[in-house]
C-alpha cells in the first residue's frame, strides 16, 4: 500500500541531468554504444603505436596513384601499365590514397586506413547485434578491433583497410535487409563489386556473403511465415547481381585488369613456403578468434535448442554460425595453396571479419559464465589478456618488417639529378616514392626484372644485365642491403665492393625485425 510519505517523496524526487538525458531516445542509443566507443578508442591508440617510414607496397600504391591523377587531370604519362600486375584497380584506392597522402601525407593516407578498419569493426559491432544480440556484439567488435590483422591493417597506406570496409558494408546491409523484400539485398551488391575492385582477393568471401543472404534470410522468411524459396531468391538475386556487375566491369576494363587479376589472386604462381610455416603464422594471427568462433556455433545452437526453435530454424542458424566460424580458414587454405607467407597477415583480417560476430557468442558466454564463478571470470579475462598481448607483439613485429628508409632517402636526395640521373634501389619503390618531387618514373631501377642492351647491340636479362649496367657505369646510385633480394645481390655486387668505377659514400642502419641490417650507398665515380 503506498502512504501518504513515499507520495511526498516521489513528489520531491528530480531526475538529475543525466538521468532525463538516458530516458530520451538519443541517450539510451548513445549509452548502449559506450562499449563500442571504448572499443574503438583502444583500437586507435594500438594502432598508433607503430611508426616506421613507409612500406615498400605503400609507396608503390601511393606513387602509382599521384601518376594516375598526374595523367587523369594533366595527361602526363605513367610510364607504367599498373593494371597489369597490381592486385587491385589502379584507378580505385591508389588515387583515393594519393588524394589525400597529397594534402596530408603519408600520415594522412594511414590515418584513411585507420578510419577504414574503425568503421569495419562499427559494422562488425552493428551486423553482430543483429545476428545474435547486443552482448555477442560487444565481444565481437572487441575480438576484431585487437587481433593483430585489424591493428596492423590500421596503419597500412594500402586498398586492404578499404577492401576490408567495404565487405563489411556488404556483409551489414545483407544481414540488415534478412527481414525485407528480397530485392532489397541487392543493396550489398554495389559494395561487394567495389571491394573486389579495390583489391582481388575479396573475391574469395563473395561466397560467403552469398550464404549469409541465404540463411540470414531463412530468418527472415521463418518469421514471415516464408521458407527457403524466399532464402534461395534473396541468395540468387545477390549472387546473379554481383556477377553481372562483375562482368561488365572486365568487359569495360579490357584484356589488362583480367591479366593482373590472374598474376595476381586466380593464378597466382605459388611459392616456396612450407605448408606448415604457412599454418604456423596462420595460427598465429587468428586461431584465437577461430577458436571462439568453433565454440560459438555450438553456444548458439545450444541457445537455440532453449528457445525451442524449430528443426528448420536451428538448422539454419547453426550452418550460418558454421559458414562464419570457417570463413576465418580461407586465408590460410588460399595461402597454403600456393605456398607462400606473402600478405598472410593481411588476408587474415578478412576471415576475421566474418568469424568474430559468432566468437563474440561464445566469449559473451564465458563471460556470463563467469558472473556466477569468479574462477571462470578470471579465466576468461586471462584468456583475453593473452590474446591481447600476443596481438600487440605480433603488430608489433609486422610493422617492423622493413626497415626504417629515413636516412637512405636522405642520402639518395643528396645525390638526384633530375631528368637524366638512373638510379638501381633495392626496393626502388621507396626511394622513389619519397623523390617523387625531384625524378621521373624510367630513371628508376629496381632488383626484381631488368634487361639492358650494351654499347655493341647485345641484349641481356638478369644477372648479366645488372652486372654489365654496373661495369658501364650506367647507374649513377645503387643501393643495396641484401633483404628479400640478396642472392641476387651478392651476384652483382663484386665490383661495387672492389669500387671500380663506384665510391661507397654511405652505410646506413637498416634494421628490421628479422634482424640487423645496413642500405650500402655506392655513386658512380664518373
Amino acid at each position: 500500500m503506498t502512504t501518504a510519505t513515499d507520495v511526498e517523496t516521489a513528489s520531491l524526487y528530480t531526475p538529475s541531468p543525466v538521468d532525463r538525458f538516458a530516458a530520451t531516445r538519443a541517450g539510451r542509443s548513445i549509452i548502449e554504444r559506450v562499449p563500442l566507443l571504448a572499443v574503438l578508442f583502444l583500437q586507435v591508440i594500438l594502432s598508433y603505436r607503430l611508426h616506421n617510414s613507409a612500406f615498400e607496397d605503400e609507396s608503390l600504391y601511393l606513387y602509382a596513384g599521384h601518376r594516375e591523377i598526374g595523367s587523369l587531370l594533366h595527361h602526363i604519362p605513367t610510364y607504367d601499365d599498373y593494371a597489369t600486375y597490381f592486385s587491385g584497380a589502379p584507378f580505385l584506392y591508389p588515387v583515393v590514397g594519393a588524394a589525400v597522402d597529397g594534402m596530408f601525407g603519408l600520415e594522412g593516407a594511414r590515418a584513411l586506413s585507420l578510419v577504414c578498419m574503425l568503421g569495419a569493426t562499427s559494422l562488425v559491432w552493428s551486423t553482430s547485434r543483429a545476428l545474435y544480440g547486443r552482448h555477442a556484439a560487444a565481444c565481437a567488435a572487441a575480438l576484431f578491433a585487437v587481433a593483430a590483422p585489424t591493428i596492423f591493417l590500421g596503419r597500412l597506406a594500402t586498398y586492404d583497410a578499404p577492401a576490408l570496409l567495404l565487405l563489411a558494408v556488404s556483409f551489414w546491409l545483407v544481414v540488415r535487409t534478412a527481414r525485407r523484400p528480397a530485392p532489397l539485398v541487392l543493396l550489398a551488391v554495389p559494395p561487394a563489386a567495389l571491394a573486389v575492385g579495390t583489391k582481388y582477393v575479396a573475391l574469395l568471401y563473395v561466397p560467403v556473403l552469398a550464404l549469409v543472404a541465404i540463411l540470414a534470410g531463412r530468418f527472415g522468411g521463418e518469421a514471415r511465415g516464408r521458407g527457403w524459396w524466399s532464402a534461395l531468391l534473396r541468395g540468387s538475386l545477390f549472387t546473379g547481381g554481383l556477377a553481372a556487375l562483375l562482368y561488365g566491369w572486365l568487359r569495360l576494363l579490357g584484356p589488362g585488369f583480367e591479366h593482373g587479376i590472374a598474376v595476381t589472386t586466380t593464378h597466382r604462381p605459388a611459392g616456396g613456403d612450407a605448408l606448415s610455416l604457412v599454418a604456423l603464422r596462420s595460427a598465429e594471427y587468428g586461431a584465437g578468434v577461430f577458436a571462439l568462433a568453433a565454440a560459438g556455433v555450438l553456444v548458439d545452437l545450444a541457445r537455440a535448442r532453449r528457445m525451442g526453435a524449430s528443426r528448420a530454424a536451428r538448422l539454419a542458424r547453426v550452418l550460418l554460425s558454421g559458414a562464419l566460424a570457417a570463413t576465418a580458414l580461407i586465408a590460410p587454405f588460399y595461402q597454403m595453396h600456393l605456398h607462400t607467407l606473402t600478405s598472410l597477415h593481411k588476408h587474415v583480417g578478412f576471415g576475421l571479419l566474418f568469424a568474430a560476430p559468432i566468437a563474440g557468442v561464445a566469449l559473451a558466454a564465458v563471460l556470463r559464465a563467469g558472473a556466477r564463478d569468479p574462477r571462470r571470470l578470471g579465466l576468461a579475462l586471462l584468456a583475453c589478456l593473452v590474446l591481447t598481448a600476443a596481438a600487440l607483439g605480433q603488430s608489433t613485429a609486422l610493422f617492423q618488417q622493413w626497415p626504417d628508409a629515413t636516412a637512405m632517402v636522405g642520402a639518395v636526395r643528396t645525390q638526384i639529378r633530375p631528368v637524366t640521373g638512373r638510379y638501381l634501389a633495392e626496393e626502388s619503390e621507396v626511394p622513389r616514392y619519397y623523390t617523387r618531387d625531384l625524378t621521373e618514373p624510367y630513371q628508376w631501377y629496381g632488383t626484381y626484372v631488368f634487361d639492358y642492351t650494351t654499347h655493341d647491340g647485345r641484349h641481356l636479362s638478369g644477372v648479366a644485365a645488372y652486372r654489365q649496367a654496373i661495369a658501364d657505369e650506367y647507374f649513377d646510385v645503387v643501393v643495396l642491403r641484401y633483404g628479400p633480394t640478396a642472392a641476387l645481390d651478392l651476384q652483382i655486387d663484386a665490383q661495387l665492393k672492389a669500387q671500380h668505377g663506384y665510391t661507397l659514400i654511405a652505410v646506413l642502419q637498416a634494421d628490421d625485425s628479422y634482424g640487423v641490417g645496413a642500405y650500402y650507398v655506392w655513386r658512380a665515380e664518373r
